[in-house]
């Protein structure tokens, strides 16, 4: 690990190969609605970040693990936080899409 390394937050695609080797793992897109329909990866449940505080209507058990990505990192990174705070054990911040190199569905 670099002296700067903290600079270039989280690697998606090592994060998404984490999310696949998880059992009854969630992959969260915090995007909007419009970026989401736009390009997302598969599997994906979209929850924009101004919906976050909705998250326990659609994700019931606090211990399930979630994989969490936006476009840059910024949003996930915020979402992350406030999953936190709300109680969820296992949550991950993957980064954006920005520099996935995997597939995207429309």
């Amino acid at each position: 690990m670099g002296l700067f390394s903290f600079l270039t937050g989280p690697d998606i695609n090592q994060g998404i190969s984490q999310y696949r080797d998880t059992a009854d793992a969630v992959l969260l897109d915090v995007r909007t609605p419009e970026e989401y329909m736009s390009g997302h990866i598969p599997e994906s449940m979209n929850l924009p970040l101004q919906d976050i505080s909705e998250a326990e209507k659609h994700l019931t058990d606090k211990r399930t693990p979630l994989f969490v990505y936006c476009l840059s990192g910024a949003r996930s990174r915020q979402a992350v936080s406030v999953l936190v705070e709300m109680g969820y054990e296992a949550v991950t911040n993957i980064g954006g899409i920005s520099s996935y190199k995997g597939k995207v569905v429309k």
